[in-house]
């Protein structure tokens, strides 16, 4: 079993949740963690239960990368958007560094999500 981290920025959610339910099966053998709203969407709309962190903003990336760095996570998907400004940019950068530090893959879209997730088949 794998500890899977789930983040999506505001405008990538309902990718997220279309995401987590075309892997619904996978994703429920596996600890899932996720930052407040998407964490949240995921246990309402899924049924999955996920472990949530404060929102991105308020911290959550950062929550989520002391257990990267705790060596507890092993794998995240991040569905980032890259065409809006985010104000706790700096949190986000941090996130992606402690995966390259740790050596934890990490899918910023879609497409290396899937392809992240069928490592696990």
């Amino acid at each position: 079993m794998k500890t899977i981290a789930l983040i999506a920025h505001d405008r990538k959610k309902e990718v997220m949740l279309a995401f987590v339910r075309q892997h619904q099966d996978l994703l429920a053998k596996h600890t899932l963690l996720a930052t407040a709203t998407t964490g949240r969407l995921i246990s309402e709309k899924i049924g999955l239960p996920i472990t949530t962190y404060l929102s991105g903003p308020l911290g959550g990336d950062l929550q989520i990368g002391a257990r990267i760095a705790s060596q507890e996570v092993d794998m995240v998907i991040f569905l980032r958007d890259p065409l809006t400004a985010q104000p706790h940019e700096p949190d986000i950068s941090a996130l992606l560094r402690v995966c390259d530090v740790h050596n934890v893959p990490v899918a910023t879209n879609e497409t290396c999500g899937h392809l992240l997730l069928s490592t696990l088949v």
